[in-house]
């Protein structure tokens, strides 16, 4: 076999040009499938990430009526039926085994009563939240500090903002100490929020503008959810988020929880209900979509290594006719099919392997100028690497059998006479 090598190699090298050309249609089919297989990984990578954030796996579970969520405003008061979430529901989720942690909050989305003096933060999201919710959703008090047990038990009316919302109201002010209204209440600033991961989607439309943005982008004022009341003079129902253990959990994590969550609903109307946002769902969901046309470009550049298959036969009828002489010889003195088989099958596979190797490297760059050009994610695919190396093997000997077995079955006399 190393023999076979050896003289394979020798018979590249002593026709560089016949056996480059005769590579290049393995090397184009084998660069366009790294390349494609590459950009693709990296594309849904993007995708999954754009929707899912910097890996910290939280789904939110809330009201839905039908098909949309139910907002509840002054002009919108909430369905009669729902509970107040009780701490024994709360840890009944959290002792799901998809489940990390749990926290409960209430939202007002697009407030328009929270106000600096007289400059107002129009559009914020205010959150009533619990004494869980910062560890669960990934955020850190930057500066400041968090709520204590104490402004839960004792009714504080303080505040923590989110750095839009501060950057809003006191651009490069500090905010600490700062007394704000929300509902007329006023509230006093302890802290400003951030996430321990800062996470910056790819932003291309309005949709992805609402999906990884949504009303974010106006600031968000976190107040201690007893006390919630105060300003808005009722209690509502809560949303719930939940931190999956694992990124693969979070469907099931999210149905789970809003299936606890449904049992204890007594509301009128059947299509009000708890659900989960399933971001992870959404994001297969846009990755099947371009499932097809992925498959069609893989199978497109596959053709160029069927092309690439045919020139190594032919290259390899043409060797055999050149050295008809050269096998006569060896089969006169005693070489069998077998050996004569194993040689040119070497070298077909040994051609065409040259050719995976160079495709390899020359798909590992083009994947990344195409990266660089359309500023578009690359995620290199090891197996695709591995697969691609062994399938142009596998050409190699494929294609190259026809010739190899005509030259195993020649005549040794008239191979000898052969000129």
């Amino acid at each position: 076999m190393l023999e076979n090598i050896r003289l394979s190699l020798q018979g590249v090298w002593s026709h560089k040009m016949r056996s480059f050309l005769t590579m290049l249609g393995i090397i184009i089919g084998i660069a366009s499938i790294i390349s494609i297989v590459s950009t693709i990984q990296g594309t849904n990578e993007q995708i999954k990430e754009n929707l899912l954030g910097a890996g910290n796996n939280t789904v939110d579970i809330k009201i839905y009526q039908g098909d949309w969520p139910y907002e509840i405003s002054d002009y919108q008061p909430a369905p009669r039926g729902i509970p107040v979430i009780s701490e024994e529901v709360r840890q009944e989720i959290e002792d799901l085994d998809e489940v990390e942690s749990v926290a409960l909050y209430n939202s007002r989305s697009y407030a328009e009563a929270v106000y600096y003096r007289d400059q107002n933060l129009q559009g914020a999201n205010v959150l009533g939240v619990d004494n869980h919710y910062f560890d669960t959703c990934g955020y850190t008090v930057r500066s400041g500090r968090q709520f204590l047990e104490g402004d839960f038990t004792s009714f504080h009316k303080v505040a923590i903002l989110d750095q839009t919302a501060a950057s809003s109201l006191f651009q490069e002010e500090s905010s600490l100490g700062k007394t704000i209204e929300i509902g007329g209440e006023p509230f006093t600033i302890i802290g400003v929020a951030q996430k321990r991961e800062e996470f910056e989607p790819v932003i291309n439309s309005m949709e992805d503008y609402e999906t990884y943005m949504g009303n974010e982008a106006s600031g968000i004022v976190y107040i201690p959810s007893t006390a919630w009341g105060i300003v808005y003079k009722y209690d509502e129902p809560q949303n719930v988020v939940v931190k999956a253990a694992s990124t693969d959990d979070m469907t099931r994590a999210g149905k789970k929880t809003a299936d606890i969550l449904n049992k204890n609903l007594s509301v009128a109307n059947d299509d009000v209900k708890y659900k989960s946002k399933d971001v992870l769902e959404q994001a297969q969901d846009q990755q099947a979509l371009s499932q097809a046309t992925n498959i069609q470009l893989i199978w497109i550049a596959s053709i160029s290594l069927l092309v690439g298959g045919i020139g190594v036969m032919n290259i390899m009828l043409v060797t055999v006719t050149e050295r008809t002489s050269e096998i006569g010889l060896k089969k006169a003195i005693g070489a069998k099919k077998k050996k004569i088989l194993g040689q040119f099958l070497t070298e077909a596979a040994v051609l065409t392997s040259m050719g995976g190797v160079i495709g390899v490297v020359a798909g590992i760059i083009l994947a990344k100028a195409i990266s660089k050009m359309a500023e578009i994610p690359v995620a290199i695919s090891i197996p695709a690497i591995i697969i691609s190396v062994l399938f142009s093997m596998l050409i190699g000997i494929i294609f190259g059998l026809l010739p190899s077995i005509k030259a195993a079955n020649l005549n040794p006399i008239d191979a000898l006479r052969h000129e």
